[in-house]
């Protein structure tokens, strides 16, 4: 049965707000919502619970790029990811992903995004090259590589060295922590230096 919103973003972050924050029960009560649900929870944290479950998340799970875009989508097909970030303003967002043509399905070297959300006609789409970290059990999310060129129905790509889009994606990398089926945690460093800023992203059902 489904819960009220409310409800849910409220034990979410409740969970998020402990001293020692208990990842194997927060990823069991996310893999019970559903996907309407996970939303509600994931864009109820402020930059206190992010940073929590940022630091929390550690080493707790492997996340992979099937995790991102499972096997079962066809190369090109849209994954969206639903996010909330710990900016001042524009927080809800969504990052959205496919496999390039010819990607192994199961193991893919890469994926390819961009960020969908309000400010897109300004500072451009954001895209990138998202790759597992090869050190660590995470992805990286790199807007320094874009790719050439866009699945059906994407925007047009645009690099991220000119214009607005310098200022809000050049030089940036994004590393993802797993935190449940669905759930990840990212966190935003520029020319490697950690910005202090960090986001949730679940995704679609």
């Amino acid at each position: 049965m489904a819960k009220a919103a409310s409800l849910v973003g409220a034990e979410f972050c409740e969970r998020l707000r402990v001293e020692a924050i208990d990842l194997e029960a927060l990823s069991g009560f996310l893999d019970s919502l559903e996907h309407a649900e996970r939303v509600e929870a994931i864009r109820s944290a402020g930059r206190r619970e992010q940073k929590n479950l940022w630091r929390a998340a550690e080493g707790f799970a492997s996340v992979g790029l099937v995790d991102l875009v499972p096997e079962t989508c066809a190369a090109g097909e849209t994954v969206r990811h639903f996010g909330k970030n710990t900016l001042p303003a524009f927080t809800h967002f969504e990052k959205r992903f496919a496999r390039p043509e010819g990607g192994d399905a199961g193991k893919p070297a890469e994926l390819h995004g961009f960020n969908f959300q309000k400010l897109a006609p300004i500072t451009g789409p954001g895209y990138f090259t998202a790759t597992a970290s090869g050190t660590r059990p995470e992805v990286l999310i790199d807007y320094r590589r874009v790719p050439d060129a866009p699945p059906a129905g994407w925007p047009a790509v645009r690099g991220n060295e000119s214009g607005l889009s310098r200022l809000v994606y050049g030089f940036m990398v994004d590393t993802l922590r797993r935190v449940s089926e669905h759930v990840t945690i990212g966190s935003a460093a520029k020319n490697g230096k950690d910005m202090g800023s960090w986001f949730l992203l679940t995704r679609q059902a």
